[in-house]
């Protein structure tokens, strides 16, 4: 079991509807420690590879992009979901679905901080069904970027997003992936040969 396993089977709490609430350590209070460890891992797992950006979306994916950025010492961009007074028109959009918040976002990353000269790995504390990472891919597929890979803190593997990813020939890496939970007994299987 690793350190982020260890975490959420101590700290997470799983409510009905196949949710795994986190919000203690993860994205809604941070706890410094695991986020460190989850950008040293993510590191690690992608060492080799020539990386000058890193990619999220708002807002649960941020410290963890933050923390890998800092390691390779590249600018993080985050996808917003919301139009600002000062957003500009001049951006790359793309449609997300949130399972955890049940609806579809229209995400965007204004132009000047996506190109083609950008390899780019995708951050974020979550993969359910993995509509906001296709979202992210296509935002760098439209730039004329490459998308290098994929780190993930937590992935639901009952739920298809890993495997469309791997199914596309994305280098996916999740640090936990979760095969099943249940809310009744507060029990959780990982799938072990990731560890």
């Amino acid at each position: 079991m690793n350190f982020l396993e260890e975490k959420i089977i101590t700290d997470g709490i799983i409510k009905a509807g196949n949710l795994l609430k986190v919000d203690n350590f993860l994205n809604h209070q941070i706890d410094i420690d695991i986020i460190r460890q989850i950008a040293y891992e993510l590191k690690r797992r992608f060492r080799g590879e020539t990386i000058n950006k890193i990619l999220t979306i708002e807002a649960s994916g941020i410290a963890i992009a933050t923390m890998v950025g800092h390691l390779y010492d590249v600018p993080v961009v985050f996808a917003k979901k919301s139009q600002t007074t000062n957003s500009t028109d001049d951006k790359y959009m793309a449609e997300a679905y949130s399972f955890t918040h049940q609806r579809h976002n229209q995400v965007f990353v204004s132009r000047p901080y996506l190109s083609d000269t950008d390899r780019v790995l995708i951050v974020d504390d979550f993969l359910a069904d993995g509509q906001a990472c296709m979202a992210l891919i296509n935002l760098v597929h439209q730039a004329g970027g490459e998308v290098v890979g994929i780190g993930i803190a937590i992935e639901k593997g009952q739920q298809p997003g890993g495997d469309l990813l791997r199914s596309e020939g994305y280098h996916l890496e999740s640090i936990a992936i979760i095969d099943s939970m249940d809310d009744e007994t507060q029990s959780i299987r990982f799938r072990s040969e990731y560890n």
